[in-house]
């Protein structure tokens, strides 16, 4: 009997603070994914990894250890600096796991993680990727300068909208990039196990074609 090929998908923003836990959160739930943070930089008392675990309530999930736990909520090269360490990308290996691993990127795709290497290096070439974007003044340039270096680099990323409804930018990206469009995790007033339930039932057909 041939092996389970064990889907990965990595979840990338178009900048800081845009919805990648949540929605992280949202997909581990909507598939009952494990998780993996790979580098986790400041906040280590509640961690990305903490708060996603938080929102999900499926008891299949695992959460796996960060590759690379760094004291200061910096940019990861210089977080590691600061830390006394070298980030080595040979050191960051997905999980062993026959479940269906959600993997949390920090920041944009072109985070340095070392003097040469950034999160994109990181972002095997199997994985199905999910860009998180969120509109703001920028926003549109950002993201598609993140669609399509992906494209470039021969993903076929989907995008996640987060907060509030901007038509005139979504419509554009999408005409733009020609990307799937999952859906939108609004701007709710709070996020529990319930909403994030809630979302990950919307999304999970969606989500489970990737």
């Amino acid at each position: 009997m041939a092996k389970k090929e064990q889907k990965k998908i990595f979840i990338t923003g178009i900048g800081t603070d845009v919805g990648k836990t949540v929605v992280s959160a949202i997909v581990v739930e909507a598939l009952q994914a494990d998780y993996f943070k790979p580098v986790q930089a400041g906040d280590l008392s509640y961690s990305d990894t903490d708060k996603v675990k938080e929102l999900v309530s499926n008891s299949e999930s695992t959460f796996h250890k960060n590759s690379y736990a760094l004291h200061t909520p910096m940019s990861p090269h210089a977080a590691a600096e600061i830390d006394g360490i070298t980030i080595d990308i040979n050191n960051i290996q997905i999980p062993s796991t026959s479940n269906t691993i959600v993997i949390e990127g920090a920041g944009g795709l072109l985070v340095p993680l070392n003097d040469e290497a950034t999160i994109l290096d990181i972002i095997d070439p199997d994985c199905k990727v999910i860009v998180v974007s969120r509109h703001y003044l920028g926003s549109i340039n950002h993201t598609l300068l993140t669609v399509k270096l992906l494209q470039e680099k021969g993903f076929d990323p989907v995008i996640i909208f987060s907060g509030d409804e901007h038509i005139t930018t979504e419509s554009i990206i999408k005409k733009m990039t020609k990307a799937k469009i999952i859906g939108r995790v609004d701007n709710e007033p709070y996020f529990d196990k319930m909403v994030v339930k809630e979302y990950a039932s919307l999304f999970k057909d969606e989500l489970e074609t990737l």
